[in-house]
């Protein structure tokens, strides 16, 4: 298992991804672990490497007595970096996560190229209930609040839903160490960083949650998007665990916000139909159609396709669908091609064709059926 020793303590990490692409460092809340992000980081994956590890007192990380504060947490972190040997990231952090997020934007400016603050605040207006939860933890353990915790954390809806992500949660803060709760409940307790706001000058996106009662917009996500220069904001209909709740929309946000921009459209498009292909198009343009070649890869490839909200994987069982519900058989056969020979396999055509016997007729599908198999006996 992938631990190094930092800080005076060792700590578990996760580290995804290729070499060549930037990193983003995420950091989970109190009471949860680096899973936290596993939807985002596979959402992040195709554009960057990801570093996920488990913050002192949580997890498998060690779990020293005492109080911690904020900026020995930061210093966690930073060491760890160092251990990797990395300089410069991203960051984003959700509640405490934030906290040290904020921390590091004001005191290590340099090692950051963005910042995303989520469902966090850079002051509890009630130390009183961080120190009767830290207490809690010490004399009676984490079962005594846990499902207080979950209400919280999710909305009732999702809690009678008993969806997966919950029964997650509950085993993930169960598991917690009560020590090292207790010691980040004091972190929060004595944290007072609003004065610090002003100093974040890297560029930032502050996450609220519009149901959110741990960090409600007004008084904590208001704060900060209103005292950090220039910082965006982005509010989503969740609770406190908002990435959980609402994931698909949490990490649209978050490469709408860390991308520098959309791609190239022609190194899109060789990626999504192969540099043969593209090199043939790009070959036989001719006065009449050059125009039409640069459009279709400006705003198909460079515009839609380059979008972050969809992954490549998931446009293309979507053109699949589209074409063949049309009957545009060459373009059909073209994404079925290069399809088998990048993300897609034959389980994920019958279930588009399937598909599209329901909803656009037997004929459709029996067609699309007919060249999947010819051209998956190609390859």
């Amino acid at each position: 298992m992938p631990f190094v020793h930092a800080g005076g303590i060792r700590h578990f990490y996760r580290l995804d991804g290729n070499e060549d692409k930037p990193l983003v460092m995420m950091v989970h809340s109190l009471g949860t672990d680096h899973s936290l992000w596993d939807r985002q980081a596979a959402d992040l994956l195709p554009y960057f490497r990801v570093l996920r590890y488990d913050v002192r007192g949580h997890g498998a990380s060690d779990a020293p007595a005492g109080d911690y504060s904020i900026a020995m947490l930061a210093g966690d972190l930073l060491a760890l970096a160092a251990k990797l040997g990395i300089q410069e990231f991203a960051l984003c952090g959700l509640s405490l996560g934030g906290m040290i997020g904020q921390w590091l934007g004001a005191n290590a400016p340099d090692r950051l190229t963005r910042l995303v603050l989520a469902n966090t605040s850079a002051r509890f207006p009630a130390p009183e209930v961080m120190e009767s939860r830290r207490k809690a933890a010490l004399s009676t353990g984490m079962a005594s609040f846990v499902e207080a915790a979950l209400q919280r954390g999710f909305l009732a809806e999702s809690l009678a839903a008993n969806y997966p992500v919950v029964a997650s949660m509950r085993r993930i803060l169960l598991a917690t160490d009560p020590v090292g709760y207790a010691g980040c409940c004091a972190a929060i307790r004595d944290m007072v960083q609003t004065e610090l706001l002003a100093n974040i000058r890297v560029p930032t996106l502050v996450i609220g949650g519009d149901r959110d009662i741990s960090t409600p917009w007004a008084g904590h996500g208001d704060v900060l998007a209103t005292k950090i220069p220039g910082a965006k904001t982005v509010r989503l209909s969740a609770a406190h665990l908002s990435n959980l709740e609402r994931p698909r929309s949490f990490s649209a946000a978050l490469l709408g916000f860390l991308l520098p921009g959309i791609e190239d459209g022609l190194k899109v498009r060789r990626a999504v139909l192969g540099d043969a292909h593209v090199d043939k198009a790009i070959a036989s343009a001719t006065d009449f159609t050059q125009d039409f070649q640069d459009l279709t890869t400006k705003y198909a490839w460079g515009t839609i396709w380059a979008r972050p909200g969809l992954d490549h994987r998931t446009r293309r069982l979507l053109v699949l669908a589209t074409t063949a519900a049309l009957g545009r058989w060459e373009e059909f056969r073209l994404h079925v091609r290069t399809g088998l020979t990048h993300e897609l396999e034959l389980c994920d055509l019958e279930e588009v064709l399937l598909q599209a016997a329901v909803y656009a007729g037997v004929p459709a599908a029996n067609t699309g059926f007919q060249i999947a198999a010819e051209e998956s006996a190609i390859l």
